[in-house]
């Protein structure tokens, strides 16, 4: 697993980012763009460029990878596990983070996902059909306890350093909030006890849409009663302090609600889930920082805050954009391809804006 010895020799090995690029996680340091794995067919030629271009941002100065376990039908994540063997670089230097929620296929996609779900997942009494929401989301301690093992295989490690549920708000579909909350409880007892067996290291949250809505949209979740929720978890399992680090969400120049919309209570009134996270002490990462490819063509970023950004490229302008948002540890891009590895990875050899100019872009 990622320890505060392996994150702070490997970015002693790097000298060519700006000063800001790596940042704190806990008693270590990750760099602040990090490698994600969601795009892509299940085949083995998306396999194999995901593979050479993990292998590479290891080795140059990216160590976060996020995968989950139903990316591309698992083959995600066994890409990320054979790149994590492959590279030149310590096991304890990576923050390897991947998910669990979504029901995952196996290598492709069934003639028949409704039969597969039944019968590799019901029928064998790993998810009960009352605990799904649309046929294809679950957050029940015995499905996640399941997942989490076949992630490990997947993976091939001892120990998984941040562990996410999944969008919890395909539970809201079909539950009430309440209901909801309920089983984010039982799901973060559960992490609580596999933290505690060292299975993970840390847990989080990862969400598109929950943290960023305001409190009457149907899909909002409360960060406040999330991390009220992960307490009473960890007091469940008798843990000593919650092991609940992080939130991961979707940031960009287009879509800014979590900064912008003031939704979570706190002692000093509604804030923004950037500013709750940040006083909680819970890192953030940041997804569709390119906004799945949209944010790196000429002109998709208004002129006004193009121009404040520093970078050679649309893409590098971007992913500063994000990596400049007060409280954001790390802003995750999906890179199977080496070229746009490097072209991201130069992203952090520029400085971020300051907190005072990002605050300016939306006077």
């Amino acid at each position: 697993m990622a320890t505060k010895n392996g994150t702070w020799a490997y970015r002693d090995a790097f000298d060519g980012f700006a000063r800001t690029y790596f940042r704190r996680f806990g008693d270590g340091v990750v760099s602040s763009v990090g490698l994600g794995t969601y795009l892509g067919d299940p085949t083995d030629a998306v396999d194999e460029s995901y593979h050479d271009t993990t292998v590479r941002a290891l080795e140059s100065g990216i160590n976060v990878v996020d995968t989950a376990i139903n990316y591309r039908a698992q083959r995600s994540e066994r890409v990320v596990g054979r790149a994590l063997a492959d590279a030149d670089v310590d096991r304890e230097a990576v923050l390897l983070a991947t998910k669990g929620g979504f029901v995952p296929f196996d290598h492709g996609r069934p003639a028949d996902p409704a039969a597969y779900v039944r019968e590799q997942y019901v029928d064998r009494g790993i998810v009960d059909p009352d605990d799904l929401a649309r046929g294809i989301h679950c957050i029940a301690p015995g499905f996640l306890d399941d997942q989490l093992d076949r992630s490990l295989s997947n993976l091939d490690v001892d120990t998984i350093d941040l562990y996410y549920v999944h969008n919890p708000e395909t539970q809201l579909e079909e539950n009430s909030r309440e209901a909801v909350y309920d089983r984010l409880e039982e799901a973060f007892t559960l992490l609580e006890n596999r933290a505690a067996a060292g299975d993970v290291r840390h847990y989080g949250v990862a969400t598109w849409q929950c943290f960023r809505v305001p409190p009457d949209h149907d899909a909002y979740l409360s960060l406040a009663e999330v991390v009220n929720r992960a307490r009473a978890a960890s007091d469940a399992a008798g843990t000593a302090a919650t092991h609940l680090r992080a939130i991961q969400l979707p940031f960009n120049v287009h879509m800014a609600d979590a900064f912008t919309v003031e939704a979570h209570e706190s002692v000093e009134g509604r804030q923004s889930a950037l500013r709750f996270a940040h006083e909680a002490g819970l890192n953030v990462f940041t997804s569709a920082s390119l906004g799945q490819g949209e944010l790196a063509r000429e002109g998709a970023i208004p002129d006004a805050v193009d121009a404040k950004l520093a970078g050679e490229t649309p893409a590098q302008r971007a992913i500063n954009f994000a990596r400049s948002a007060p409280g954001v540890t790390c802003s995750l891009v999906g890179m199977s391809d080496p070229d746009h590895l490097e072209e991201n990875l130069a992203a952090g050899t520029f400085e971020p804006m300051g907190a005072r100019a990002f605050d300016r872009t939306f006077e």
